[in-house]
């Protein structure tokens, strides 16, 4: 029941987004797939990174997650989680993902919500909130959910299946040839990402 009540707020909190006569078909909370992802969109220029070993960068990119050492991220993030999305910066997953970085940035904690109207896809983030917050604040803030991007549903496809050992991944597919992916932990039900799914391929 928990459950369904906590989805019942993602979906008041999109529909007080959306103009009258678009109606939310599923929702899901979600998380964004693990390892490469598509580039940033152009943003302007920064510093060229000091040279160094790829190898040490690797190296220090396992024991450190905060030490950043240019390509060696890409070659740790593949190792480990494998390919989460792809596509050319200012591409639909550029541009939501990059979305979803800017959001969530921080220490504050927000729910990431995938939904589906009868006429477009969207990903939304619920308002901050921290470990201390109380109960009721965290109910208010799945109803008060940023928009961060969306899509027609029309220029999007669907599937839910098995990668590595994640069962319960969502990948979209964009009508420009990027993709993004998104999954629940593993211990949470798929239904509603075959929910959100079986929205975008509905008619």
């Amino acid at each position: 029941m928990m459950v369904d009540e906590i989805r019942a707020r993602y979906v008041e909190g999109l529909t007080r987004l959306l103009p009258a006569g678009e109606r939310v078909r599923a929702v899901a909370q979600v998380r964004v797939g693990g390892g490469l992802v598509p580039a940033a969109p152009p943003q302007p220029a920064a510093p060229p990174a000091p040279g160094g070993s790829r190898v040490l960068g690797v190296l220090l990119t396992v024991l450190s997650p905060n030490i950043t050492f240019g390509r060696a991220d890409g070659a740790v993030d593949w190792l480990f989680f494998g390919v989460g999305g792809r596509g050319a910066p200012g591409s639909q997953a550029s541009l939501l993902h990059y979305a979803v970085t800017v959001a969530t940035k921080g220490f504050d904690l927000r729910d990431l919500v995938l939904g589906v109207t009868d006429q477009r896809l969207l990903l939304g983030a619920t308002a901050p909130v921290t470990l201390f917050s109380s109960s009721a604040a965290s109910e208010r803030a799945q109803t008060d959910v940023e928009l961060l991007g969306s899509a027609p549903r029309t220029t999007v496809t669907a599937r839910v299946g098995w990668y590595r050992l994640n069962w319960k991944r969502l990948r979209l597919d964009f009508a420009d040839g990027s993709w993004l992916s998104f999954h629940v932990p593993l211990a949470d039900s798929g239904r509603p990402l075959r929910e959100v799914a079986a929205a975008v391929s509905a008619g």
